[in-house]
């Protein structure tokens, strides 16, 4: 299998990183491959569904030019700090450079132990591994940065966590794997020399225009706050927004308990761990500006002034919410199809987010539907409905751009959770017509999508969500 790699990580200081190769697994089959995302990448999509190929993604075999590495990383979990986390499950096998001229990583997850383990055997299971196919797809159909997923494989073993359950391994494709918390275990550990050699690799992978680690701060702050607002306007909720999750290269990265709102309410939490709603839906901003304020911490010893970068690096920090506000106000009044929001738009959307949580409206068919007679029906209280569209219909919306802004398909929970029960069968029939359908967001309803646009019956909704590890 010929994969066009150009490594560049595994040539900075050897103490990032553990060379590191995939353990083997019994049996593996094939259960999804990317032919779209393989051709981007200069690998032939024909060999994607090779033997050789399956060899390659379940770990069972090297290919050419490949230098498999676990990375290196600490992080805040949950507000606290762990001095050295790591690639637990994860086995970076290098890089390609893209048809559109774009450094990409390949990397293998659930793909075996590692010296960062930390106890854990650094497999997945079949479940989190179809959730994090599905949604990181349906999140690069939706234009939101992203990984993506090139393949997935069973492993033909068991995984035990509550239960026995069967294994997977996931091919995950990134603009990078690197990190916040990257930079945070460099700094912590005082390794000047490896964290400026990480800056100048992000500057010149990430970042070119930026001539130092203040400009690299206020670039990484400006993509999060665009990707967090981006986030919103699609009901997404990360759920573990650690900072060892945070991609400096400003997209979506490892989808544990994610899921998208159906009901609409600002205080949503669907993760299982995150007891006391630190991540919920609408504390995503708050924790995206505290993110970045441990990026700026990590920073700071490059600098030779450290009492001016403090100044400095505070005052970009704080510009954070601003940032957010301009792209969460961009994001929402598209949603309403205005092209120019006015500075009262935003108590026009506000409006509208209000009455939805107090009437238990359905986030992504009360945005679709809008201007439509059903829009109606999601509210109990219409008469307070009928006057908020009043108000918005005097705006003059345009009706194209609240399609290309408002999708009719989503990775709903009840769809996934039944793909991942039918694919515990062995039935990945399921998986592929919900893959389907959600890489199709905007598409024109038709009788085969139209089943994946309805929410969820009572007795179907998903509450909680999990990471798997």
């Amino acid at each position: 299998m010929q994969i066009p790699f150009d490594n560049t990580y595994a040539r900075l200081p050897a103490r990032m990183f553990t060379p590191q190769r995939p353990t083997p697994v019994r049996a593996p089959d094939i259960i999804a491959t990317n032919a779209d995302l393989a051709a981007l990448l200069g690998i032939d999509p024909a060999e994607m569904t090779t033997a050789e190929a399956t060899q390659v993604f379940a770990g069972n075999q090297i290919p050419d030019g490949a230098m498999p590495i676990a990375q290196l990383y600490a992080g805040h979990q949950f507000g606290n700090w762990n001095p050295q986390l790591g690639d637990g499950r994860a086995i970076l096998l290098g890089e390609v450079i893209g048809t559109d001229g774009i450094r990409r990583d390949i990397q293998l997850k659930g793909s075996g132990r590692t010296p960062y383990s930390r106890g854990g055997d650094g497999r997945a299971w079949l479940g989190p591994v179809m959730r994090e196919y599905l949604v990181s797809e349906a999140m690069n159909a939706l234009g939101v940065p992203t990984t993506r997923a090139l393949a997935a494989v069973t492993t033909g073993e068991e995984v035990y966590r509550e239960e026995v359950l069967p294994g997977a391994v996931i091919t995950r494709v990134a603009q990078s794997h690197i990190r916040v918390g990257t930079f945070q275990v460099l700094a912590a550990r005082g390794d000047l020399e490896a964290l400026q050699a990480l800056t100048d690799h992000v500057i010149t992978r990430h970042y070119p225009q930026a001539r130092g680690p203040a400009d690299l701060l206020d670039m990484v702050i400006a993509r999060y706050a665009n990707l967090i607002a981006r986030w919103m306007g699609l009901g997404f909720i990360h759920g573990v927004m650690n900072t060892d999750n945070v991609s400096i290269a400003g997209e979506t990265i490892d989808y544990g308990p994610c899921a998208f709102m159906d009901v609409y309410h600002p205080d949503t939490v669907f993760s299982a761990i995150d007891q006391f709603g630190r991540y919920s839906y609408a504390n995503q901003p708050n924790i995206g500006a505290w993110n970045m304020a441990q990026f700026a911490t990590a920073l700071i010893p490059l600098m030779a002034d450290r009492d001016q970068a403090i100044t400095d690096f505070t005052a970009a920090v704080h510009r954070f919410p601003d940032l957010y506000q301009a792209a969460w106000l961009k994001v929402f009044a598209g949603k309403l199809g205005l092209q120019e929001p006015l500075p009262d738009d935003q108590k026009l959307i506000t409006d509208l987010l209000d009455l939805m949580a107090h009437d238990g409206a359905d986030f992504t068919q009360t945005f679709a539907n809008l201007g439509k007679a059903s829009a109606r029906d999601q509210f109990l209280s219409r008469k307070n409905f009928d006057d908020w569209e009043e108000r918005w219909q005097a705006r003059a919306p345009d009706a194209e751009l609240m399609k290309r802004t408002n999708p009719q398909i989503i990775p709903r929970n009840h769809r996934v959770e039944e793909a991942i029960s039918a694919g515990r069968t062995g039935d990945f029939g399921p998986f592929h017509a919900l893959l389907a359908a959600v890489t199709q967001p905007y598409a024109p309803l038709t009788e085969t999508n139209a089943a994946f646009v309805r929410a969820p019956a009572k007795d179907e909704r998903v509450t909680r969500t999990f990471c798997g590890t």
